[in-house]
This record gives structure tokens, C-alpha cells and sequence, in this order.
């Protein structure tokens, strides 16, 4: 029975490789979003563009709790 489910299955290997290769992707992503380096870079930023003046108070703030949310949030939960 092995080599038949073998010989039917060999159709969907690449689907099955393709949905593999997604779930790497996404592990990736998600590692990079919720790495504290990423927020410590994205805050250094928002932070070194409100000192050149291209950004009001309001939008730092903003963009500084959108960076804190996300850190505080599960990876692959909607926290918004």
C-alpha cells in the first residue's frame, strides 16, 4: 500500500513543498517583527525624524505606540 500512496501522491508534492516554503516564510517574518533589535531600530528612527522635524509630536507618539503594541502583542494574533 505504501508505493501506491506514493505513486498518488507525488502530484501534490509540490503544493506540499510550496506550503512548506510559506511556513518558513512566515516564521521568518514574524521572527524579525517581534525582535526587540527591529523595535529598537524603528524606534531610533521615528525618534531621529522627529528631531529633523518630519514628524509633529503627534505622529512620534503614534508611531511610537504602534511599534509598542506590536511588541506587546502574540505573534499571529490581531491586536489592534
Amino acid at each position: 500500500m505504501g508505493l501506491v500512496s506514493v505513486l498518488l501522491g507525488l502530484p501534490l508534492a509540490p503544493v506540499r513543498g510550496v506550503i512548506k516554503l510559506g511556513e518558513l516564510v512566515q516564521r521568518q517574518v514574524e521572527e524579525e517583527l517581534y525582535h526587540p533589535a527591529s523595535a529598537r531600530r524603528e524606534l531610533e528612527e521615528v525618534e531621529r525624524k522627529r528631531a529633523e522635524g518630519e514628524l509633529s509630536e503627534e505622529e512620534e507618539a503614534q508611531a511610537q505606540q504602534r511599534v509598542l503594541r506590536r511588541m506587546t502583542t502574540q505573534p499571529g494574533t490581531k491586536g489592534r
